[in-house]
């Protein structure tokens, strides 16, 4: 049991540094405009950047506690649910503008009901 919490964990922040590295990109100037790097004085981007960075650290550590405690082929699968909830979580941040359409839908309860049927117990 306490590999499925590590796993929920990894995901959770995987999940968390997707978006808060889709958040900073968008706030940042863009890349080959040096003047407006040096120029501002916004540094908000990159602290969301890190954050997601730092997160994407974090999940590793507790990815490493996961395969510890859980077969490869129960593990791995979890992963999938950060498909979910990175979707999920974009389509409820208003500044990403995503937009909910049926095929995602059905496409994240495909990857929902593969999941429940993988982690089945024999």
């Amino acid at each position: 049991m306490k590999g499925y919490f590590w796993g929920s964990c990894s995901v959770v922040l995987v999940s968390a540094a997707q978006l808060l590295m889709k958040w900073g990109m968008m706030h940042l100037p863009p890349l080959g405009d040096y003047r407006l790097w040096f120029a501002s004085a916004n540094i908000g981007p990159i602290f969301f950047l890190m954050g997601g960075l730092t997160a994407y650290v974090c999940s590793t550590g507790f990815w490493f506690m996961t395969l510890r405690r859980l077969p490869l082929n129960k593990a791995y699968p979890l992963l999938s649910l950060s498909y979910i909830l990175v979707a999920t979580c974009a389509l409820m941040i208003p500044e990403f503008d995503e937009h909910f359409t049926l095929s995602q839908l059905i496409g994240e309860m495909l990857i929902f009901i593969g999941l429940l049927l993988i982690s089945l117990p024999e």
